[in-house]
Formats: C-alpha cells, sequence, structure tokens
C-alpha cells in the first residue's frame, strides 16, 4: 500500500479529500493529513511518504516552500502534487521547476483525483520494476565477477571492483556447499535438483544476511553437481562469536533444517589474500573429487582430509602401479582384476582414513601426470576436473570398490582416445545435434555415448575449441536464440525459456542478464526503443 500525506489549512477540504475516493481500494493507505507545509515537514521526517498533495498558499510554510525543502534540502524522491486555484496557476507552473509531478486545481473532482492516484500508482509500479532489474542486474555482475576470481580468471579491475564491493579479510576460504542428490532418499529429475538448488541458495542467502554477496549460485558449471559457492571470512564467525567450525555446523544445520535437503559442505584450505581464493577453490574441488574414497561426511574440511603422517601409513605402490598400467593399457578386464588386488592389500594392512588417503593421491596424480604426458595443453587443473566430474556418475555408490572400477575404465577409455586424437568430425556433429535439439535435456554425457566419444575426452575437446565447457557453450546458445524469440515474438518470459530449454525462470533471467547484461524484459524493451538489424515482427 503507498503511504499519502495530504496538506492543507482548510480542515473541511482534508476531509473532503479523504472521503472523496476509496484510498483502499486504489491502493492507497487512509491518509495521513498536515495543517501546513512545517507540519507536514515533521511528519516526513519521521515516517516515508509516497505521495504528497499539498494546497500552494497556507500559512507557517507554504507547499511551494515545502516541495523546496522536500528537494533541495532533503533530497527526497516522493512524488509531490500542487492544489491550487485559477489565480495561483503561475505558482502552479513554478512548482514543475522543483520536479513537481502534477497539479491539481480547486475544487477537486472526483475523477480528476482518481486519474492522479493511478498516475502515481503505475510510475510506483515502473520503478520498482526497474529497481528490480537494477538490483538483479547489479547482482548479476558481481556474480560473474565473483566467479573469474574464484576460477583464478581475473585481472585487476575484477579485484578492484570485488574489493569496494564486498569485505574481505585477512583469512578466508572458498567452501562449496552442494547439494548432495546422490544420498538422497527418492530419484530427482534435473528440474527438481535445479529448483532444489534455488531452494538450497535463498537459504544461505538468508543464513548470511548482510553478507549475502559472498554466496554465487552455480560454480561448477556441471550438469550433475548442483552447488553454492561460498566465500568464507573468519569476521563471520566472530560476528556471531562462534568458533570457525561451530559456524559453519550451525550454517550447515540451518539449511538442512530450511530446505529438508540433504547438503554437505566441501571447506577449503584457508588463505591469507584475496589473490589466493582460486587455491582455497581447487582444493575443494580436490575434495569434490576424493569423497568418493572416503567416509561419508557433512562437512570435509581440507585441513583434515589431506593430513598425512609419516606413523605406520603403508604406499601399496605395486597395486597401484600395476593398476596405472592396467589403465594406461586400458584393459578393462585387467583393471578389475588390479582394483580387486589393491582392495586386497588395503584389508590387510588395515584401512584407516590416512592409509585410503595416501593412496589414493598417489593415484589420482599419476593419472595426472599420464595425462599430461600426452597432452601438454592439459593443465593440472583440467584434468582433476575430469577425474572429478567421472566421481559423479549416477547409479554408483560412493567410495565401493565398483566406484573405483567405473572411475578407473573411464579414465582409461580417456587416455586412449586422448593418445588417438579422435575427433574426426565429432565436434561438428555435436554442434548439428545443438542447433537442432538445443531446447531439450542435452547432455555430454548422452552426446558421448551416441558418438562413441568418451566423455572426459569430448568435454576437453570443446574446451579446446571454444574456451568453454559443453554447458556454457549450449546455454550460449540458448541464450542466442531467447534473443531472437524476444525481438520477434510477443512470447512471454516463461514461453521463451522453455521454449529454450529452462524449466526454472529465475535460473533463466539469470543466465540472460550474466549473457547479456540485461533482463529479458530490458533487452527486448531497449531492442523495441532503438531497433537495430532485425526487428519485432507482429
Amino acid at each position: 500500500m503507498l503511504k499519502v500525506l495530504l496538506v492543507d489549512d482548510e480542515p473541511f477540504i482534508l476531509q473532503g479529500l479523504q472521503v472523496l475516493v476509496d484510498w483502499e481500494k486504489e491502493g492507497y493507505e487512509v491518509p495521513l493529513t498536515a495543517a501546513n507545509g512545517e507540519e507536514a515537514l515533521h511528519i516526513l521526517l519521521e515516517q516515508h511518504v509516497d505521495l504528497v498533495i499539498a494546497d500552494i498558499n497556507m500559512p507557517v510554510m507554504t507547499g511551494l516552500e515545502l516541495l523546496r525543502e522536500i528537494r533541495q534540502v532533503h533530497k527526497w524522491d516522493t512524488w509531490f502534487v500542487i492544489l491550487s486555484g485559477y489565480a495561483e496557476f503561475s505558482y502552479a507552473q513554478e512548482a514543475m521547476r522543483y520536479d513537481c509531478t502534477d497539479y491539481i486545481l480547486k475544487p477537486v473532482e472526483k475523477d480528476v483525483l482518481l486519474a492522479l492516484l493511478r498516475k502515481v500508482s503505475a510510475m510506483k509500479k515502473t520503478l520498482d520494476q526497474e529497481t528490480e532489474e537494477g538490483k538483479k542486474n547489479e547482482k548479476a555482475y558481481l556474480d560473474r565477477n565473483l566467479i573469474a576470481l574464484v576460477l583464478g580468471k581475473y585481472d585487476q579491475t575484477v579485484l578492484d571492483y570485488l574489493q569496494k564491493h564486498m569485505e574481505f579479510s585477512d583469512e578466508m576460504r572458498y567452501i562449496e556447499v552442494q547439494l548432495d542428490t546422490e544420498t538422497a532418499t527418492e530419484d530427482f529429475s534435473d528440474e527438481e535438483k535445479r529448483s532444489y538448488l534455488r531452494k538450497l541458495y535463498e537459504a544461505c542467502i538468508d543464513f548470511l544476511k548482510e553478507n549475502a554477496n559472498h554466496c554465487v549460485i552455480d560454480v561448477a558449471g556441471h550438469e550433475k553437481i548442483y552447488d553454492v559457492g561460498f566465500l568464507y571470512c573468519d569476521y563471520m564467525a566472530k560476528k556471531r562469536q562462534l568458533p570457525e567450525k561451530a559456524y559453519l555446523e550451525a550454517f550447515l544445520k540451518y539449511l538442512k533444517e530450511v530446505t529438508k535437503l540433504p547438503v554437505i559442505m566441501l571447506v577449503g584450505k584457508k588463505v591469507t589474500a584475496v589473490e589466493a581464493i582460486p587455491k582455497s577453490y581447487g582444493t575443494s574441488y580436490m575434495l569434490r573429487s576424493l569423497q568418493g574414497f572416503r567416509k561419508k561426511k557433512e562437512i570435509y574440511y581440507y585441513e583434515e582430509e589431506a593430513q598425512v603422517t609419516d606413523g605406520g601409513i603403508l604406499l601399496c605402490k605395486k597395486s597401484i602401479d600395476e593398476l596405472i598400467a592396467a589403465i594406461e593399457q586400458n584393459d578393462h578386464m585387467l583393471i578389475r582384476q588390479r582394483v580387486d588386488a589393491f582392495y586386497e592389500e588395503i584389508q590387510t594392512i588395515g584401512v584407516t582414513g590416512e592409509t585410503m588417503n595416501l593412496n589414493i593421491n598417489y593415484l589420482l596424480f599419476q593419472l595426472i601426470h599420464l595425462a599430461s604426458e600426452q597432452d601438454n595443453d592439459v593443465n593440472q587443473e583440467e584434468i582433476l576436473r575430469l577425474i572429478g566430474e567421472s566421481t559423479f556418475e549416477e547409479g554408483v555408490m560412493r567410495g565401493s570398490k565398483t566406484h573405483l572400477v567405473r572411475m578407473t575404465c573411464e579414465y582409461g577409455d580417456y587416455l586412449a582416445q586422448l593418445r588417438k586424437n579422435v575427433s574426426r568430425g565429432v565436434l561438428g556433429e555435436v554442434e548439428k545435434e545443438i542447433r537442432k535439439n538445443y531446447a531439450q535435456n542435452l547432455t555430454l554425457k548422452e552426446l558421448s555415448e551416441r558418438y562413441f566419444v568418451n566423455s572426459a575426452y569430448l568435454g576437453q575437446l570443446f574446451r579446446k575449441k571454444y574456451g568453454c565447457s559443453f554447458k556454457d557453450y549450449l546455454n550460449q546458445y540458448r541464450m542466442e536464440e531467447a534473443a531472437k524469440l524476444l525481438l520477434r515474438t510477443d512470447q512471454k518470459i516463461y514461453q521463451i525459456a522453455e521454449a529454450v530449454g529452462f524449466k526454472d525462470v529465475d535460473y533463466f533471467v539469470n543466465r540472460f542478464i550474466a549473457a547479456k547484461g540485461c533482463t529479458p524484459a530490458k533487452f527486448r524493451k531497449q531492442s523495441a526503443e532503438n531497433p537495430v538489424g532485425e526487428g519485432k515482427t507482429e
């Protein structure tokens, strides 16, 4: 409801205006009243008012003097309407120079007052929409810069912007807050997972309150990872008078209670400089890759998971080297045998967290070395990402022998195709597939199976050619098609979102802002006002 203040030194005029229209029906609260400008100013200093309707000629302080005070002294943007008689029309003209919204001649007619109220309501609605779009644009721009920092793809301009708009501290961590769909008691569709991720993101914002801009959705950008990135600073726990672990445990507890969803946290390494945040992200990424081989937890801390002591920990080097040789040969039967042998040796020496950590870390980094030898252009972070993706295959139990077999066989296929450089027009076929079926739920895994190419290898081909992931490429294409529909049709935003493959309208809007720098509605409006090239057809 909008608030309105009526100002006139004649009580019967105030009473008449109060009963002349149904204020609540028009979206206004019952009007406040004042007998002169000075009395009105006291009210305005105590509470927000959307609209002032004031007589131009009053004792103590006139309506014109009140308007000057509002605009020049207090810089308020309150809508202001002058009441005047015919003889005072010149004063009304002067009022317009002080950004007076309108003027009404006395005696006030009902239809004239109704028209004014509806005009102000429309302006308020437009202003609210523009403000909301502005906030969305600002948040999307902040998120883009924050993701650039996290991924290490930033420059000094990005750093300057973030330091201006965010509060950092001497000690920070990157934390991945992840929707743990693999341990859920029921199967979720992709649409449900996306909806639940939005719910998780909103719960994070609610908990963080004034630090909500430290939160960004979908940092991983992977089809099977539903994550919220959180840049933790040590002052956050201190403000709540909690140790760091207690703060994060309280955060996780709040998320689970509010969302009723399975949630895990991957807490990256503590760093002491903004420029080192990508290193913290890298360690949380490592946790994501390794958690399949760890005892199931709700919060994984890098310092705890990476800790290895010298006392009594044995490296099953011979078993692992034989497994690596089988992976390099891409012999799936032999891989299974070598995984069995590795697990037998682990059982013999006694399974402990540190023992498993040491052995799995050795295996993974040897695999990284193998891939790097095959392709110098692929850095270790890229290989770690590919390994990480393979640990999120659906239907595979985390940490099991089956899981390790599946991952190592997948990696053997990847290395084999890396050696052969098996592209042979596959990218061309995938491009055609995207152009034809971009609105469908296309995944890298599905396309790799259709064209008999390892999914990790196909993902690497995409990054090499386009400089982005398959998902980013697909989303970019969808955004271009959405832009065409905005220009060429009168379809509503939710219809366009669905037409290009997005079930979640909010997610579509955020992606569009990231791609085009404005909301879909603003893009359509700007294009209509400034037509360039293709125009809108009826």
